[in-house]
Parts: structure tokens; C-alpha cells; sequence
């Protein structure tokens, strides 16, 4: 795997150790609760959603004990209570895809359509109600993304948006696109910016994970009213960029 070009304690036994057993803890686990959440495809969406959260619990456990890695969050108080809000957030690392089911409240995802083709770990998220979005098709995925991100927070489900579009490496800020922001200004709902570094502890393309804490900034909420889908898009990148940069990046 590709290791990011940037200063990483030296790996020690401990460190190859933790890493290998907790790469064979998801590629176990991965499977079977894909096939619990399956067995309970008639359930309510609560009970499927109930579940895959349970897992991901597990995996923050394990990822604590095997490899070190804890997290801490600045700034749940920007969350509001009285709705759901969209969440445009920082992409670095694996670590945010599943460690927000855990920190943010009911949630459908924006991911890669052939996320949903992993055989029933893929097919089990097919149930939680993502957003699966084909990038070679913009137009066609940017309606789809407004037409059932609206209903979504209709139904008082909040949307994760991870507007670079794929994982960056430190340092890096990739222009954001606008599918989140145009999804804000459409439906009127708040947009709530996320910064991490992640990627310092869990690098992306890597299989090492390393000991350390993550640090989680949630920002106040961005009010669309008013606003083009382009001023939104804006002000988010620009918290998100600040944030990471008070976190040395």
C-alpha cells in the first residue's frame, strides 16, 4: 500500500502487530454484519441502522486497543437539536467514513455507487438509504443527490457530503465540489462544516495504522437562506481550511 509522503512514527512490532490483527478484524466482522443487517431487511430502518452503528463501535474499539487511536471532538454544541443540518466534511483517511455514523446524530451518506457492490457488507449498506452517485455521470448524480437528500432530511435523517470527492493527503485541499452546498440551498437546511486529521494516525491507501489522537473540530452552523449554492460552498471550504490549519495542517 502507498504511504503518505509525510514523517510517520518508525513502525515497531507493535505497530505491524495491531495493524494486521485489526485489518483481519474488519475483513471478518465486514461480512457477517453485513449478513445480520440483511437477515433483518424487513426490519425497521431504525433496527438496520441500530446495528451497523453497533458495529462501527466495535471497529473504534478496536482500533483503540490494537492500534491506539483514540479521538476528541471540539464543538458538539454547534449541532442543532431541533433539525438536521448537512455535513460537509474533510476527507483523509477510512477512519471519518465510519467514525461519523458513531459522532453525528441518524445519518444517510453521499459514497461511490460500487461501495454498494461489495458483496453483504455493500449489499447491507444498500439498506441504510445512502446516496450512491456514479462520478462520470455529474448531472444525473447531483439530481439524484438533491432529490433524495431533501426527502432524506425530510425524514429528519441527517446528510454527510464529503465534498473533495475522494480522500487527500495532509496538507492537501482539494477544491470542494458543490453538490453538498446546492443540496443546502435547494432544501433551506443548515450546513455543518467537519474538519479532522485523521490521516495522521489512519493514512490513506495505508494498511499501518499508527497510535495517536484524533482531533474532530465541528463548526457553528452555516445558514443558507439567502445565500447562492456558491456562497455556501465557500464559506464551508474556508472554516474547514482554517481548522485545518489550527490543527498544523
Amino acid at each position: 500500500m502507498t504511504q503518505e509522503n509525510t514523517p510517520f512514527p518508525e513502525p515497531n512490532a507493535r505497530i505491524y502487530l495491531g495493524s494486521i490483527i485489526f485489518f483481519l478484524y474488519i475483513l471478518i466482522s465486514f461480512p457477517i454484519i453485513g449478513a445480520i443487517i440483511l437477515v433483518c431487511i424487513f426490519a425497521p430502518f431504525s433496527i438496520r441502522y441500530a446495528l451497523a452503528k453497533f458495529w462501527v463501535g466495535t471497529i473504534l474499539w478496536a482500533a483503540e486497543v490494537l492500534c491506539g487511536i483514540t479521538h476528541e471532538i471540539e464543538g458538539l454544541e454547534n449541532l442543532p437539536t431541533d433539525s438536521p443540518a448537512i455535513v460537509l466534511s474533510k476527507h483523509q483517511s477510512a477512519w471519518e467514513t465510519l467514525a461519523l455514523r458513531q459522532l453525528l446524530p441518524t445519518q444517510v451518506v453521499l459514497l461511490k455507487e460500487s461501495l454498494l457492490w461489495i458483496p453483504f457488507g455493500g449489499w447491507a449498506l444498500a439498506t441504510l438509504r445512502p446516496i450512491p452517485i456514479n462520478r462520470d455521470k455529474t448531472r444525473e448524480s447531483l439530481k439524484k443527490l438533491i432529490e433524495q437528500g431533501t426527502q432524506a432530511l425530510k425524514d429528519n435523517l441527517w446528510v454527510v457530503v464529503f465534498p473533495e470527492g475522494t480522500r487527500t493527503a495532509l496538507g492537501e485541499n482539494k477544491k470542494f465540489n458543490a453538490g453538498g452546498a446546492m443540496l443546502a440551498h435547494k432544501s433551506g437546511y443548515p450546513v455543518i462544516p467537519l474538519a479532522h486529521n485523521a490521516g495522521t494516525v489512519w493514512p490513506r491507501y495505508s494498511f499501518l495504522k499508527y497510535p495517536g489522537v484524533i482531533k474532530v473540530k465541528i463548526g457553528a452552523a452555516i445558514e443558507v437562506e439567502g445565500k447562492k449554492a456558491k456562497e455556501i460552498n465557500a464559506e464551508a471550504e474556508d472554516w474547514i481550511a482554517k481548522a485545518m490549519a489550527e490543527m498544523g495542517q
